[in-house]
């Protein structure tokens, strides 16, 4: 039987296997699931970061750079006119389905995601916290109001007809790879209430993640036995300390990962291979305990 001891600071050993993943909940029955971009991939959301952790292009706007110009604005709408409906169509994987199906087993009371995808409310998981918000709102940074991100695409195209000819690789979140040589004329929406400045409902780079949230997630780590990661690198901050608040408590982790994570030295487990087929296998298991 592979140890699962609480991890040490040496490099973590990734020949773990199903088996050891089954013991593992069997021991830690109680798990607070942390998600990243990796468990929507088959959803055919693309990722951020390659197997080693880096982006796989340039790193996505900061809030400082959306806020500070027109230009940058009009680059991030333009990219999410194009790569939102892509998100819009998404529909929950088998990874999520698992995930469903543990946590009526009572082995996931909560949830916590980085993605702002939705996919985890649509495939049924009912405790979810969303650290980073969802893409299908859109806020008002002057009155407040709230949009839905689908009424501020009909905007987008009214508004700019001319790039629904054109074509561009879809990147992570509703992002785009354009490079449109019109940016200058295109139209960003604005507030129907009010005319002002609008915002999509998520914690951009740059942004700090609400303390309501930091707080029902650290809540949710005290109660569990274990912390479980799922298709994340953890390269952001605002995952990875979880995993170091949890090492801090003498609570293991364990991930589920193709590819390097920020917390691998933390790591009592660690399952290489896809989410979708690992957490399928986990719950038929389980559920024959």
């Amino acid at each position: 039987m592979t140890d699962l001891q609480p991890a040490s600071i040496e490099l973590l050993n990734e020949s773990h296997t199903l088996d050891d993943l089954h013991r593992f909940v069997q021991r830690y029955p109680r798990l607070l699931v942390l998600t990243g971009a990796g468990i929507s991939t088959d959803s055919g959301i693309p990722g951020y970061r390659d197997d080693n952790g880096a982006w796989k292009r340039s790193p996505p706007i900061t809030l400082q750079e959306f806020l500070g110009t027109l230009a940058m604005r009009q680059r991030y709408w333009a990219r999410s006119m194009i790569g939102w409906p892509v998100v819009e169509r998404a529909q929950p994987n088998a990874a999520h389905t698992a995930l469903v199906r543990l946590e009526a087993a009572g082995h996931v009371p909560t949830l916590v995601t980085q993605n702002v995808d939705g996919l985890h409310q649509r495939a049924g998981s009912r405790e979810v916290i969303e650290l980073h918000g969802g893409i299908d709102g859109v806020t008002c940074l002057d009155c407040g109001m709230q949009h839905t991100r689908a009424s501020i695409q009909r905007t987008l195209e009214a508004n700019n007809p001319a790039l629904l000819s054109v074509s561009a690789d879809t990147a992570a979140d509703g992002d785009a790879h354009l490079e449109w040589h019109d940016l200058g004329a295109f139209r960003i929406p604005a507030c129907s209430n009010c005319g002002g400045l609008l915002k999509p409902a998520v914690v951009f780079f740059g942004e700090s993640v609400p303390k309501e949230r930091i707080e029902a997630a650290s809540q949710a780590l005290d109660a569990a036995d274990a912390l479980l990661v799922v298709g994340s690198s953890l390269m952001v901050y605002s995952g990875y300390r979880f995993c170091v608040w949890a090492h801090k408590q003498g609570k293991p982790v364990a991930a589920i990962n193709l590819g390097r994570t920020r917390a691998d030295p933390l790591l009592s487990l660690k399952i290489a291979a896809p989410c979708a087929d690992t957490l399928t296998s986990l719950a038929g298991r389980l559920a024959l305990d």
